[in-house]
């Protein structure tokens, strides 16, 4: 079916009970499969691996990468190839959703491991256990997961925010299930030809294996570059290329990442490259201000300047935004006399997880950090607590930024509680990192699970 969304006046002007009233009566297919075991299992597998391409490119390059659509054509792909060999029926179009935002979760929930636990290792010298870790993502995954429910009602049902990813993704299951299935064949062929590229070259780049199979002849260097020193060694101020860091990969990760980032972003990485590692760092080494060459001593110098950039960059366009203190306005504002009376009457109450559910689990959760960050980092419980109620305030700003931009401000929220922590625990490095690591991942987790829900809203 083609996808029903109100128009920009009934979004204006109707009630939540119109809204939701209408959605009811319109859009709800509440009688098609939609969370079964076969969608579960497949969100699962899908989601295992593609959580691993998410950790592996967030370790590299810092950024995590949406796996919904991901996952979406290659479970439609499998389940067309499984139809057409009489093995089973195709799955619906809400079984797939739900298959989606269960490979998402996956997704987005290892975000800990790319940042903050990272991090907290590197500067306190104490590795984290395993299980630790892993106790530690559920528990913030799911405190998230408690924040976004409250937020549904308001940001997708009655203020109807794009969520653009979500959207997205509703309209490439629509597109998908609705047509032939022609698109969504060639999508999955192209998704195949895509990976077997990267899975052949990153084969030829692994030496060891070769060697094994006596086929070394035919491995390829780390660097496309390395080709040209066995000519001739390209300098800056006296200084060979190789020792500046400066090459080409032959892993094609960052291609495949700059493909899907927008040219304003990738054209400011490759100035602010040009700018540190052709310009400054030759110069300043050449001074002896940055002592020895390689990416760590360059590194070294460069963070501060890099770092402070950073913080300041995004901190200033996120107050710029003007949504940073009028969301938590607008959400006591909300508190009107109209919406307590469309609260007597909901006419999704049945299909929604009551807010009691919250009210409860938010309050336990918050314990359990606490005695988490006291066991697991040596916290004080006071620097925790004081943690929970930031979180409340972060999430409400980032699920509105994620609702409008489909960016949502996790690293400008940590760095906010980074600054708050530097004052309450001045040198406690530790506390400082964790703490900024249960804001951004609970905000990240709210903001991607009402991403998830939008596509669910749209397609009934």
């Amino acid at each position: 079916m083609a996808i029903k969304l109100l128009t920009e006046d009934q979004i204006r002007d109707w009630t939540l009970e119109q809204k939701d009233r209408w959605w009811m009566e319109n859009v709800y297919r509440g009688e098609m499969k939609q969370l079964t075991f076969r969608s579960a299992i497949t969100g699962a597998m899908l989601g295992s691996v593609l959580s691993l391409t998410n950790l592996y490119i967030g370790i590299k390059t810092g950024w995590t990468l949406g796996v919904g659509i991901t996952s979406v054509i290659l479970s439609f792909a499998m389940f067309k190839v499984i139809s057409r060999l009489q093995w089973g029926d195709e799955m619906t179009v809400l079984e797939n959703n739900a298959m989606q935002s269960i490979a998402t979760s996956a997704g987005y929930m290892t975000s800990p491991l790319m940042a903050s636990l990272p991090a907290y290792m590197m500067v306190t010298g104490k590795v984290i256990p395993m299980w630790q870790a892993y106790w530690w993502m559920v528990v913030l995954g799911l405190l998230g997961a408690l924040f976004a429910f409250p937020l549904k009602k308001r940001y997708i049902n009655d203020e109807q925010l794009p969520f653009p990813e979500g959207y997205a993704a509703g309209v490439v299951l629509d597109n998908l299930h609705e047509s032939d299935g022609r698109e969504g064949l060639l999508k999955a062929k192209i998704l195949g030809f895509g990976a077997l590229t990267a899975a052949t070259i990153e084969f030829l780049r692994t030496e060891a294996i070769l060697a094994k199979l006596g086929l070394k002849m035919l491995a390829l260097p780390a660097h496309w570059d390395d080709f040209l020193y066995k000519f001739v060694t390209p300098k800056i101020n006296g200084i060979p290329l190789k020792e500046l860091t400066i090459g080409m990969d032959t892993s094609i990760v960052m291609m495949g990442t700059g493909m899907l980032m927008s040219i304003r972003a990738t054209a400011s990485m490759l100035f602010g490259a040009i700018l540190n590692y052709f310009i400054l760092a030759p110069i300043l080494i050449d001074k002896g201000i940055i002592v020895g060459t390689g990416f760590k001593n360059i590194t070294m110098w460069a963070l501060w300047g890099g770092a402070a950039m950073m913080t300041t960059a995004s901190i200033y366009s996120f107050l710029a935004s003007g949504n940073t203190f009028s969301s938590i306005v607008e959400l006591f504002k909300w508190k009107n006399k109209k919406v307590k009376r469309e609260k007597k009457v909901d006419v999704m109450a049945h299909i929604e997880l009551p807010r009691k559910v919250s009210y409860i689990g938010v309050p336990i959760l918050s314990v359990i950090i606490m005695i988490m960050g006291h066991e697991f980092f040596d916290m004080s419980y006071w620097l925790s607590a004081v943690a929970i109620p930031l979180v409340f305030l972060f999430s409400i700003m980032a699920v509105k930024s994620t609702g409008i931009t489909a960016i949502t401000p996790g690293g400008a929220l940590g760095k906010m509680t980074q600054v708050t922590y530097a004052v309450l625990a001045p040198g406690n490095m530790g506390t400082n990192l964790i703490t900024a690591g249960i804001t951004s991942e609970v905000c990240l987790s709210a903001s991607n699970l009402l991403m998830d829900i939008k596509p669910s809203y749209m397609l009934g």
